[in-house]
């Protein structure tokens, strides 16, 4: 055998002892690691930005919640198309708690801010009973985003207009000017995360 076939064989045995001794067993199922004791164990769990869809029905339906003051979609799974009404009652019944658990609130929660809803073509027109009430302009903006982010999330609809008493109400946009629309999610582009 010459001297360079040699060598390589030598290579090749000390890999393979290398690679069948590394001191890992080889496992059949996947389990999970705890991560190090010290000052680094919390990257090892990434936070998602975005939480996790919710896997059961047939079909998809997109809400937007808040996380740490900005606007995040959340994709649940439904069995039916979701109406203008189930989505208005969805965003003011708030995030479940899975979604609190990572983090997520609504600027709509506990209030009835929609009396009533009506839709004329890709429009839809929202009757409020009061203002969005939160602690400051910025909450007041991330309930009418809510609303406005997932009507138009549908697809069939292109403009969310709010009105009281049949007046059309100027509302703020993320930018915090006011519009008496129709609004659409580019006005609140600023506010998503």
């Amino acid at each position: 055998m010459s001297r360079r076939a040699s060598a390589l064989l030598a290579v090749l045995l000390v890999a393979g002892v290398g690679v069948t001794g590394c001191g890992v067993p080889a496992e059949s199922e996947p389990r999970s690691v705890s991560p190090p004791p010290g000052p680094f164990a919390g990257l090892s769990s990434p936070v998602p930005s975005t939480p996790a869809t919710t896997a059961t029905g047939r079909l998809t339906e997109m809400l937007y919640f808040v996380l740490d003051g900005k606007l995040v979609s959340v994709t649940r799974r439904v069995d039916a198309q979701p109406t203008v009404d189930e989505l208005i009652n969805a965003l003011q019944v708030g995030p479940t708690q899975t979604e609190r658990d990572t983090g997520l609130s609504t600027a709509l929660g506990g209030t009835n801010v929609v009396a009533a809803f009506s839709v004329a073509g890709d429009r839809v027109e929202l009757t409020l009973t009061a203002p969005v009430d939160g602690n400051g302009r910025a909450d007041e903006a991330l309930g009418y985003a809510q609303l406005v982010c997932t009507l138009t999330a549908r697809g069939d609809i292109h403009g969310v207009v709010f009105t009281r008493d049949g007046h059309p109400v100027g509302v703020p946009r993320g930018d915090g000017s006011l519009s008496e629309g129709p609004l659409t999610a580019a006005d609140y582009s600023m506010l998503l995360g």
